[in-house]
């Protein structure tokens, strides 16, 4: 096995540079301590940005830098002017994709010049990566700001295991449909072999999302894409419990609060001359994280419950963040105004309900705080996780203390025992609060030891193990997961019975077979190059092609008409042989289509429920399409479908029903694709045939062709015929080497 390759926006160190000199310091928390357990090994290696401009060093200080981050902190470092900072970061990160994953429309910005950042900045991480990565090398990529990455590095290097984790939520398809730029982030996180979410709801909408604008099919929760399986699964994060659990000095304040006024509110908080309850907050200064709502929630609890005025307080800790972006300085203000509102209204001489910090603490520090707070208030309008939650209940290793967390925090679905609430209603989290604090000690002991044996459990060092054994137990390939492609010796073998015979049968399926599937199938139109293939095919008097596809008569004219091509329309209905008259497999005076008023009826009636299907009205046939449908909709009605349609089809003679992909048909059951390709075999001596379909369709033709024919399945699925391959792009390349050496013929690549 090789190495691991972490890449993350901010690496776990901050450089900074005072005058000449330059510093190294470890970070603290977060993604840092998080991936501790992954970074520490000895083959192992941290791609991101030191935290430092490149405006503000030369190139010998970069080499320097780069040195002292190798060999002390196992680091490599991605250097970004400011122009590259104010746009990949604070420009698209952060006024784009930050505000709408966490679904604060209102302030998305779209803007091309942050989004050619975001790609620019993408690829220079590529860069950094392609510079160490080898054969065998595991890359774990990390969060919003580098959804591209997976993809570039996955071009390049396809054979290595490459993931990506998202640490903030993905929304709903209606919220990210909305994005400009909705389908390069699906494909670049499409790069990845594994995608990691913390909870199952985000995996959900991101295959929904993959579905809908992208048109790839997943089973469960394996995505089908570009002759690769792509897992999508959820990892909830956990902390560092031992830590959280055992840490000693409970009762210190540390020395890094050089403010003696700082000093002593702490010191209120931890030791506290009177009988207050306490009630924290701790977040850093965002809007997604509710703290104007928390705040006026807190309001309405002073005002619903008089009975505790003079006997709690809210230590609201709110950290500076992201202080360029506009937003955030609004916020701010509307923050101060909240506090010295609640504080006029209820405050006394002797008593003030809201005590604000506005900066950070030490990880030693909260975890005072935590220990000596009754209540931890903490109501995020969004988050993907949400750690604090977790950290304070590990702190109380007397098992006291209780959560009022939201329930749009994605550690709610784990924390069961804690007290969830609507952020949105104030009462709600008023209510909480009061719940929280009288609950009795015994009810509250036993809750949070059930929190506790979970988060021990599900600790960090869970959390990464879990992530990377999965990615690594993927296979690379995916003939080596379904071995549904042919190996070479098998390709060689039909090539070279093709090149030995003097009298070749062709039969093409169109659709899904020749040509990528469609949302709407008048947009498969053929490409220049598989005309050209075709036209070399059919041109060559040894060969005969025949196109076997579900197409009426007039589409396959117009698109095809013009080659030496022979055609079995209609599922079989019509043929063909080249320029001459269409012929009907059974006589036209049995041919019926009276019932399609009846049967059109029934399918109108779930097209109208279900948006994205349609019918499409072929000259002896109903095909009903539902390939733009919600898959999962879909999986619960199509056996209510079926059964209407198969009851309504009892009252007339030699209809039939027949599923294709994404498709059902409704036809004369007489006739298929096998015995009509059949009359091309009669009376023939054929020393090579050949049959090529994706779907059931077609196989009718397998079972129908000679024994020793070569017969190719695409895609995957049980099957009579003797091949398969993966996709349409593999049939297009199969029936590329037919053409190489081929005399009168030239190369056309699929």
């Amino acid at each position: 096995m090789g190495k691991i390759i972490l890449v993350s926006n901010r690496l776990p160190v901050t450089v900074a540079k005072n005058g000449k000199n330059l510093s190294c310091e470890k970070s603290v928390g977060g993604l840092a301590t998080g991936l501790n357990s992954v970074s520490n090994k000895a083959d192992c290696i941290w791609i991101g940005w030191p935290g430092l401009s490149k405006n503000k060093i030369g190139p010998k200080e970069e080499q320097q830098i780069e040195k002292r981050l190798s060999s002390k902190f196992k680091s490599l470092p991605v250097f970004l002017t400011d122009e590259e900072i104010d746009g990949y970061y604070y420009g698209f990160s952060n006024k784009t994709i930050w505000p709408l994953f966490h679904y604060f429309q209102a302030q998305v910005e779209y803007n091309y010049k942050t989004w050619q950042a975001y790609q620019n900045v993408n690829r220079k991480f590529c860069e950094k990566v392609d510079s160490v990565i080898r054969p065998g090398d595991t890359v774990w990529v990390h969060d919003y700001q580098l959804m591209l990455l997976p993809k570039m590095i996955k071009e390049r290097h396809p054979d290595v295991h490459v993931g990506f984790f998202l640490h903030i939520p993905f929304p709903s398809f209606e919220i990210y449909r909305l994005l400009v730029w909705r389908e390069p982030i699906l494909e670049g996180l499409l790069g990845a072999d594994l995608i990691g979410f913390h909870t199952y709801d985000y995996v959900r909408h991101f295959l929904d999302c993959v579905n809908k604008l992208l048109g790839t099919e997943y089973n469960y929760n394996i995505i089908n894409y570009k002759e690769r399986h792509v897992i999508v699964d959820a990892f909830p994060m956990g902390i560092d419990y031992n830590y959280f659990f055992s840490f000693q000095k409970s009762d210190q304040i540390s020395d890094s609060l050089k403010s003696k006024e700082a000093k002593e509110n702490l010191e209120q908080i931890v030791k506290p001359t009177n009988n207050l309850k306490m009630i924290l907050s701790v977040d850093r200064l965002d809007y997604t994280k509710g703290i104007p709502q928390r705040i006026m929630g807190f309001d309405h609890f002073l005002r619903n419950y008089p009975q505790y005025h003079k006997k709690v307080r809210l230590n609201l800790i709110v950290a500076p963040s992201r202080t360029k972006v506009n937003s955030y300085s609004y916020l701010r203000k509307k923050i101060n105004q909240l506090v010295s509102e609640v504080n006029g209204k209820f405050g006394t001489f002797d008593w003030m309900p809201v005590w604000y910090y506005y900066h950070s603490f030490p990880q030693e520090d909260l975890i005072s705080m935590y220990r000596h707070s009754d209540v931890l208030l903490d109501t995020p309008l969004r988050d993907g996780m949400n750690l604090v939650c977790k950290e304070y209940i590990a702190s109380r290793n007397d098992y006291g203390g209780m959560p009022v967390i939201s329930e749009t925090a994605g550690a709610s679905g784990e924390l069961n025992e804690a007290i969830v609430v609507n952020a949105n209603d104030y009462n709600a989290i008023a209510d909480g609060v009061k719940a929280a604090l009288e609950m009795p000690d015994g009810e509250k002991v036993s809750r949070n030891k059930m929190m506790h044996r979970h988060l021990k459990n599900y600790d960090v060092n869970f959390w990464a193990e879990k992530f990377l054994t999965t990615l690594n137990n993927i296979p690379l390939e995916t003939g080596e997961k379904d071995k549904i492609d042919m190996d070479l010796e098998e390709k060689d073998s039909i090539k070279s019975a093709y090149d030995k015979a003097s009298k070749r049968l062709l039969f093409l399926d169109y659709d899904g077979t020749l040509i990528p599937f469609h949302s709407t199938p008048s947009q498969a139109t053929p490409d220049e190059k598989l005309l050209q293939s075709l036209t070399a095919l059919a041109v060559n008097p040894k060969n005969t092609v025949v196109i076997t596809s579900g197409r009426d008569r007039n589409t396959l004219d117009q698109w095809l008409g013009g080659l030496n091509l022979s055609f079995v329309a209609s599922h079989g209905m019509y043929f063909r042989r080249p320029h001459e008259k269409w012929m009907t497999a059974i006589p036209e005076t049995s041919l019926d289509v009276n019932w399609k008023d009846t049967i059109r009826h029934i399918l109108q009636l779930y097209t109208y429920n279900l948006p994205g299907s349609f019918i499409e009205d072929k000259e002896v046939s109903l095909a009903w399409h539902y390939r733009k449908c919600d898959p999962q909709i879909i999986l619960a009605k199509y056996p209510l479908i079926k059964e209407a349609l198969l009851c309504s089809m009892g009252q007339f003679k030699n209809l039939g029903l027949q599923e294709g992909n994404k498709v059902i048909e409704i036809k004369d059951k007489r006739v298929n694709k096998g015995i009509t390709s059949s009359i091309f075999i009669q009376n023939n001596d054929f020393d090579f045939i050949f049959g090529a379909g994706d779907d059931y369709t077609d196989e009718d033709l397998f079972l129908s062709l000679p024994q020793n024919s070569y017969s190719v399945k695409i895609g995957t699925g049980k099957t009579h015929a003797r091949y398969q391959l993966p996709s349409w792009k593999d049939m297009r390349r199969l029936i590329d080497t037919f053409l190489k050496g081929t005399p009168g013929t030239r190369h056309v690549p699929a």
